[in-house]
Parts: structure tokens; C-alpha cells; sequence
């Protein structure tokens, strides 16, 4: 089954119209069209958009499964942006690094305690980077507003 036709079944699973599903996600009728007749992929934003308007995840719309359970939305979202941005192999290193993160959390090699740090030395890492980057892209480097008085 295509992404239109899944986006379709979904549609009418849950008992939408186009006009609708283009209200309740924000994205035109014209478009959702599109994505359902036309074969035409939207954006990752609105793949998400149009998975939770259905209740139904990102990987079931994406993939080749007939079936859709709605965990792992956020992970697929994820890997669909890595994917955007860096490629296949991007996806396959995230992967890699999300099922690692996952079977040391689904272990029983650490304690509570020891998951616990590192799940807080993890956040700290991704704060300091997210900080990292906002220095390194600030405004700053554009031009300075002038002054109006």
C-alpha cells in the first residue's frame, strides 16, 4: 500500500473528509489531494501533521507495514528529519545510537541508579551542545539593527 493510500484509509477510517482532515492539520485540501491521488510525499512536517490528525504513526504512513500501532511516533518523526538532513547513513547511525541507548536502559547490566546518570549526563550533553550551536548560530553575526528614534 502507497503513503496516499494509507493517508486515505486512515482518512476515512476515521470517518474525515478532505476538507477536514486540510482543517484539522492545516494543510490545503489541494495538497492532501496530492499526497493521496498524486503519489507526491509531503514534507516531514506534515507527514507528522497528518499521522497525529489520524492517530496513526509516522512508520505506518512511511513503511511497508499494513498495520499501525502508534508507539514510536516521536523515534520515527526523528529518523524521518535525519533522513531529511544527513541521508541513509545518518538514519543508520541514529539507529544504531537509539537501539544502544535502548538496550542499556532494557538491561539488566546497570541498576536504577546508574541508568539515572546517564540518562541525566546524556541531557547534559544535549544542553551544552543546544547552547554550543546557538552561540555558534546566533544573530550576532548579522548585521546590527539601526537604531530608530
Amino acid at each position: 500500500m502507497t503513503f496516499g493510500d494509507k493517508v486515505k484509509q486512515a482518512r476515512l477510517a476515521a470517518n474525515l473528509s478532505q476538507s477536514e482532515l486540510a482543517r484539522k492539520t492545516g494543510i490545503s485540501e489541494r495538497s492532501l489531494y496530492s499526497y493521496e491521488r498524486g503519489g507526491i510525499m509531503p514534507r516531514s512536517g506534515n507527514i507528522r501533521k497528518i499521522a497525529e490528525a489520524l492517530n496513526v504513526s509516522v512508520g505506518y504512513l512511511l513503511d511497508g507495514d499494513e498495520t499501525d500501532t502508534k508507539k514510536n511516533i516521536d523515534k520515527d518523526i526523528f529518523l524521518a528529519n535525519v533522513k531529511e538532513e544527513f541521508g541513509y547513513k545518518g538514519v543508520r547511525e541514529a539507529e544504531e545510537v537509539l537501539n544502544r541507548a535502548s538496550a542499556l536502559f532494557a538491561g539488566g547490566e546497570l541498576d536504577e541508579r546508574s541508568k539515572d546518570i546517564f540518562f541525566q549526563s546524556l541531557m547534559e550533553v544535549y544542553l551544552e551542545s543546544k547552547q554550543e550551536a546557538r552561540t555558534k548560530f546566533s544573530s550576532k553575526k548579522r548585521a546590527p539593527r539601526k537604531n530608530r528614534g
